[in-house]
């Protein structure tokens, strides 16, 4: 049944998965006809109070230029704070005249509330936002669209970021990123920044047909990556964390320690139902993974905070080889890298490998099973170290390039306030973690 929002709810049957969807995705749709089916992706659509959503969007409408696909996220829209935290006093409020639904909504403390904005043209959006938010730009605005759109789409990952904007007396703070930029992150993982927010619960107030589809195979990747990280027995908790921490993996914000140590953990503890709308779909629908746990059949279990169901993955190598196959090619790639390393293939040999698990060759897209190249990658013992390398790696460079990028976008002033209060918020939480004082923003 659709919500309130004409997106779908967490009682919509599990049809978010139709045979063969992988193997074909098409990205130059234009319509969400064109999607699988009308309820294809439903459970990227995690609900909120409703005055608190209509309040975001009614930020989204103060901007001219055509946002085509936004999305909020962070701990200004879903609580990440530890259990038993003491509430931000209402006087430190970053918010200079909130509506009142954003005060209701972040009642456990006020934070400054994160968006990203999915663009079609980028030179022409800056151009447009620049002529009606002049004072949103750091000193590259003097400089025209030109210069704002190439230090966007060329320096880091692909997202330029206005923080500490004043927008219906809420303080946020909007990334700009193309929509060919999002969906071949969703898709590839050349980056992981704008996948691996996606990874985590958030709530999409404009969509895109194209993106909702790469959103899925972002997710069910995800799920995948996880998966060869674990092994055979583990929890809700762990599945999910170890989703959620994808994102960290070689951010320098935690190699700085300018981010809570604890932020996967208060993440996935704080939003367990929304993980599970977000991924319970794409594990009834894996056939190597399943519930190993009673409580999982029980009425009312999405939405029971307590429970931290029992899972296990079956360890077959050719099932796992298949997941190794299925993930994001630039992730598939760097294992695929590793592992010549370690099985010493020369290099005449392993390019012919590696051409024929190409997603698509000059007959078309090919069905993706894993080979043998694949199933011995499967049965190493490192494989979990060995993607979790291989994440590190992409993540590392984009991020840190896009934390020297905002001070540059951001200006001095409000980079060095950003910084500083990310490292303060962390510094509290490590030296007194039982009052769990929110941070800003991820």
């Amino acid at each position: 049944m659709p919500s309130s929002d004409g997106f779908f709810n967490a009682s919509t049957p599990n049809q978010s998965l139709p045979p063969g969807w992988e193997d074909n995705p098409d990205f130059n749709i234009t319509t969400f006809a064109q999607l699988p089916h009308r309820e294809f992706g439903y459970n990227q659509f995690i609900e909120i109070n409703e005055e608190f959503k209509e309040a975001l969007r009614q930020i989204l409408w103060q901007f001219r230029a055509p946002i085509r696909y936004a999305f909020a996220y962070g701990s200004g829209v879903f609580s990440q704070r530890s259990p038993g935290a003491s509430p931000t006093p209402s006087n430190l409020s970053p918010h200079p005249n909130p509506p009142e639904a954003v005060v209701k909504w972040q009642k456990g403390g006020q934070k400054m509330i994160d968006f990203i904005f999915g663009v079609s043209h980028t030179q022409h959006w800056h151009s447009l936002n620049l002529q009606q938010h002049r004072d949103h730009y750091s000193f590259v605005g003097r400089f025209g669209s030109g210069l704002v759109s190439w230090v966007q789409d060329k320096w880091g990952a692909g997202v330029y970021f206005n923080p500490y904007i004043t927008v219906n007396g809420t303080l946020i703070k909007y990334g700009v990123a193309n929509l060919d930029t999002i969906a071949r992150d969703l898709s590839q993982w050349d980056t992981l920044y704008l996948a691996g927010r996606l990874h985590k619960p958030v709530k999409i107030l404009r969509d895109d047909p194209k993106l909702r589809l790469a959103n899925q195979i972002n997710l069910i990747s995800a799920v995948r990556a996880a998966l060869l990280m674990l092994g055979p027995e583990f929890t809700e908790k762990e599945l999910y964390s170890a989703i959620a921490g994808i994102s960290y993996t070689g951010d320098p914000r935690m190699r700085f320690r300018s981010e809570d140590p604890n932020k996967v953990a208060n993440i996935v503890t704080n939003q367990l139902p929304n993980f599970r709308q977000l991924y319970n779909p794409l594990v009834q629908d894996l056939p190597n993974l399943a519930y190993n746990d009673a409580r999982q059949k029980s009425i009312g279990w999405l939405n029971d905070e307590s429970c931290d169901c029992k899972m296990v993955q079956d360890m077959d190598p050719v099932k796992r080889g298949n997941m190794v196959r299925r993930l994001p090619k630039a992730l598939r790639k760097k294992v695929y890298f590793a592992y010549q390393d370690t099985f010493d293939i020369p290099g005449d040999e392993f390019q012919p490998m590696v051409d024929a698990t190409k997603d698509e060759d000059e007959i078309g897209f090919k069905r993706m099973e894993g080979g043998e190249f694949d199933r011995r990658i499967a049965r190493e013992a490192d494989i979990g170290e060995v993607v979790r390398k291989a994440i590190r790696q992409t993540v590392e460079w984009p991020s840190s390039m896009q934390s020297v990028k905002g001070l540059v976008t951001s200006g001095p002033t409000r980079a060095w306030r950003y910084m500083r209060e990310k490292r303060e918020k962390a510094r509290e939480k490590r030296l007194r973690p039982e009052r769990g004082l929110g941070d800003i923003g991820q």
